[in-house]
């Protein structure tokens, strides 16, 4: 653990870093502090920046742990040192922002030092931004599914991808689920990129129809949802070795294949992962020679003939698209909102208020039934609860309330 003090300095890859109130805790449960983020990261160096290192990466912070406000930051801070290096991107929204692109041990300790527990960077090198060089599958388990399935459907994901001559990277997300990165070569854009992904999903709820889904509105979700749209231009994802918001500090940790089987969330912390890291180095240190093809996938998706699948709401609408109108809208599920709030301890606690409410339609929910968006403003995320009581007699079945809470000012941001 830290020692308290009111700053400290470090000497990291030739450079004097700063850490500003190095004592202060960022994980109550655990007692971990802004100094141990700091000492970790550079333990995991080698491994954190072959998955985050030369590309730009969004700053996901938590100023005041895991228990405060956090925020997201696309723009690299003015105030930033020289060394620091950026790039500019440009979005689908029609912005543009300088973004932060580490390159050694030294970055990683300054961008723990503004409360980054996670690295979240773009699937693009700074070199060429238009040609990502990484698929990510992300396996999204609905709630009441269990890990043992997410390995389930890691196993077929990997064999989809072998028939394809790709090579699977898995990683837990550090949470419930588990990431799966591919190597590409340079040579398509993000568009192509998204449509891959999305043959690829397809092909793994076909192929596994009980365990996987791809499909993109929560209300028809089961098991494992195969998220494409993480391969959209401007989505990122927590890559390896980040630090999760979690009470324990789980991490995003990297897995030979052999581990999936074998291996819970839970067994990788802030505290595990230095000692693993020093006893097996980085296990995925192979990736940057294992770039594939995306064209078999391409083939793919022009041979499963469904054409285009919603996009994220704040992306511009594509010819090829289907419509974006939830299934709720379509009177094929009876979805409730319940709440939003910024706050997604409030948001559950209305939740909680509505179930002491109706209590006869509380006792026919499944777990998926409760649907908990956590919705991604411009800085900061919110949290909407909605319930669908597909499984509730039509007779026990609430009619819809003001919502409880109500942040309306969160539906515009």
């Amino acid at each position: 653990m830290a020692n308290k003090s009111k700053a400290e300095s470090l000497r990291i890859s030739g450079r004097q870093i700063a850490i500003s109130h190095p004592e202060k805790v960022l994980f109550p449960q655990p007692g971990y502090t802004k100094l141990d983020l700091v000492r970790y990261y550079l333990v995991v160096a080698d491994g954190a920046l072959r998955g985050a290192g030369g590309r730009p990466n969004m700053l996901v912070r938590y100023p005041n742990g895991i228990e405060g406000e956090h925020f997201y930051q696309k723009r690299a801070p003015p105030s930033r040192p020289g060394w620091i290096e950026v790039v500019e991107l440009h979005f689908p929204s029609g912005r543009a922002a300088q973004e932060v692109v580490p390159r050694d041990p030294a970055a990683l300790a300054w961008l723990a030092n503004l409360g980054c527990l996670e690295l979240h960077p773009h699937p693009v090198r700074a070199e060429d931004l238009e040609h990502p060089d990484e698929l990510r599958i992300d396996l999204d388990p609905v709630p009441g599914v269990r890990w043992k399935q997410v390995q389930e459907v890691a196993a077929v994901a990997r064999t989809v991808l072998q028939e394809f001559s790709l090579v699977g990277w898995p990683k837990t997300s550090g949470s419930r689920g588990m990431h799966i990165c591919v190597r590409l070569e340079r040579r398509w854009g993000f568009d192509e990129l998204r449509r891959g992904a999305l043959a690829l999903a397809r092909e793994i709820e076909r192929r596994a129809p009980g365990l996987a889904t791809s499909k993109w509105w929560k209300e028809e979700r089961h098991g494992v949802f195969v998220d494409y749209n993480q391969n959209a231009k401007d989505r990122t994802v927590a890559s390896a070795y980040s630090v999760r918001p979690t009470p324990d500090a789980r991490v995003s940790a990297p897995l030979a294949w052999n581990e999936v089987d074998r291996c819970e969330p839970g067994d990788f912390t802030l505290s595990s992962m230095p000692e693993r890291f020093k006893t097996l180095g980085d296990v995925h240190a192979g990736i940057d020679q294992a770039a594939g093809s995306l064209a078999g996938l391409l083939e793919l998706f022009e041979r499963q003939g469904l054409g285009d699948a919603p996009w994220p709401p704040h992306y511009r609408k594509t010819a090829a698209e289907p419509a974006r109108v939830q299934p709720s809208k379509r009177k094929r599920f009876p979805l409730l909102q319940i709440g939003r709030s910024r706050s997604r301890e409030m948001a559950l606690a209305g939740l909680e208020r509505w179930r002491a409410r109706h209590p006869q339609a509380a006792q026919h929910l499944q777990p998926a039934d409760v649907l908990v968006d956590v919705m991604r403003g411009r800085y900061s995320t919110w949290t909407r609860i909605r319930v669908n009581l597909q499984n509730v007699p039509e007779g026990l079945r609430p009619a819809q309330e003001a919502l409880d809470p109500d942040e309306k000012i969160l539906s515009s941001s």
